[in-house]
């Protein structure tokens, strides 16, 4: 629905309740009618409020800006809230003139004339499809102001009823019944501004859609990763719910995947809530259950550092924490010892003070290193030593894939072998460390080892 639209229907109904208001003025001054002229004075008030519906719905439909970060759809409602008070202004005059009328004594002359009833019917059928057309579009654009317009037409078509039909009852020679129709039509326009008057304070106090939290709160609690919920706001404007939602998630959780808990919870918020403005919050809390590993590989990575070979102990009730830090090979040793400070320090203070830790500093090269393979010769010998070497651990079987390099800093040699899917990771481990020392000891030119192991009776990984 555009924003044209939204104009059109209200300037539409502005023009309606113009001739409204004017044909049942002029049938009250001839008639005489209480209840007649109840009902233009409801018409009259009618066309003054589509006029500030009109004004409203124009400056609503402004975008945000920098002093108005949410819009300018709250507007309507502050238009909303003038029609309610209009709405019990003219309840109060018609309830006053109808009493006068039964209990104080004077008598009023009610000429019932064919032309009357036509207009009041006239009304009715108006009344009827200006209601429809602007319900249709209030629905489509969460319009307030629209609503309050479609609530003012519908009102005024079931008073125009009840009018008519006290007309009828004047008309069968019961005086009264115009007063009382007029008592009636109050009654409805009481109850117009009452339902509109309670659901425009509820938008400017900002009070969430009706079942829109509990829907909220279920979805962001089957959201995978989520610890709690720390809070969730929404808040109507116009068509636009805004909704701050706060998570909680656990601070061991890579970002990558924290990232992907603030997409989830938005994607299905908004396929429920199309027109929701959503921003999502995800803090990392720590939890009861977390290892020292954890916490150590924690600290370290939230200062882009790489450390490996973690070993944590526990010595007479006091923890003792070693690991190999990784810096740049061309770092002074001043900068990388004060870089391995720091994180020592951290991790005492999320450890406690009286724990050890220590940290040994060792290079890994950030640039890319251009290597091509060893000559066939020197590859065959070295394959040779390594099928020699391996041979005694019963646990390294099946050598595949041996490759070896030469780059700048030396012989890089990679191979994959096989080993019974049983056998743990620190024995295997073990039998490769002293593989690769029998290696380096007969190629001191052999830089590094790059053993993969896979478990027997899986398919060989292909490279």
């Amino acid at each position: 629905m555009s924003t044209s639209e939204k104009q059109s229907v209200a300037l539409v109904s502005m023009a309606a309740s113009a001739v409204l208001a004017g044909s049942k003025f002029l049938a009250a001054m001839f008639t005489g009618s209480l209840g007649i002229l109840s009902e233009a004075i409801h018409s009259l008030i009618d066309f003054g409020a589509t006029i500030v519906t009109y004004f409203a719905i124009r400056w609503s439909d402004q975008p945000a800006d920098d002093e108005h970060h949410y819009g300018h759809a709250k507007i309507e409602s502050v238009a909303a809230l003038v029609e309610t008070a209009l709405l019990f202004l003219t309840t109060a005059w018609i309830v006053w003139e109808a009493l006068s009328r039964l209990y104080g004594g004077e008598q009023h002359n009610v000429e019932v004339t064919w032309w009357a009833v036509a207009i009041i019917a006239g009304s009715i059928i108006i009344d009827y499809n200006r209601a429809r057309a602007l319900k249709r579009v209030a629905e489509k654009t969460s319009s307030e102001a629209l609503e309050a317009d479609a609530l003012h037409f519908s009102s005024d078509m079931w008073s125009s009823i009840v009018v008519l039909g006290g007309l009828g009852a004047v008309w069968a020679g019961i005086p009264a019944a115009d007063s009382i129709a007029a008592l009636v039509v109050s009654g409805f326009v009481a109850r117009a501004g009452w339902q509109l008057g309670a659901r425009t304070m509820n938008t400017l106090l900002d009070a969430a859609p009706a079942g829109a939290t509990s829907i909220v709160r279920d979805i962001v609690l089957d959201t995978h990763g989520v610890l709690t919920i720390k809070s969730i706001r929404l808040r109507p404007s116009g068509a636009t719910m805004f909704a701050s939602i706060v998570v909680e998630v656990a601070r061991t959780m890579p970002i990558d995947e924290i990232v992907r808990v603030k997409d989830a919870i938005q994607d299905r918020v908004q396929e429920r809530f199309p027109n929701a403005d959503i921003t999502v919050t995800a803090n990392p809390v720590t939890l009861d259950n977390e290892s020292v590993f954890q916490k150590v590989m924690l600290i370290a990575s939230r200062r882009n550092l790489a450390i490996h070979h973690l070993t944590v102990q526990q010595l007479d009730g006091k923890l003792a924490v070693s690991f190999d830090l990784e810096v740049e090979g061309s770092m002074p040793l001043g900068e990388a010892h004060e870089t391995a400070t720091i994180l020592e320090d951290a991790i005492r203070s999320e450890l406690g003070s009286d724990a050890e830790v220590e940290s040994h500093i060792e290079p890994q090269p950030e640039r890319m290193l251009e290597g091509h393979d060893a000559a066939p010769a020197l590859a065959a010998e070295v394959t040779a030593s390594l099928m020699e070497l391996t041979a005694p651990f019963a646990r390294l079987t099946e050598i595949h894939n041996i490759r070896l390099r030469r780059n700048e800093e030396g012989l890089f040699l990679h191979y994959h072998c096989r080993c019974l899917p049983g056998e743990t990771v620190e024995k295997i481990h073990d039998d490769i460390d002293r593989v690769e020392a029998g290696l380096k000891e007969r190629y001191p030119d052999i830089r590094r080892v790059i053993a993969h192991a896979e478990p027997l009776g899986h398919r060989k990984h292909a490279l």
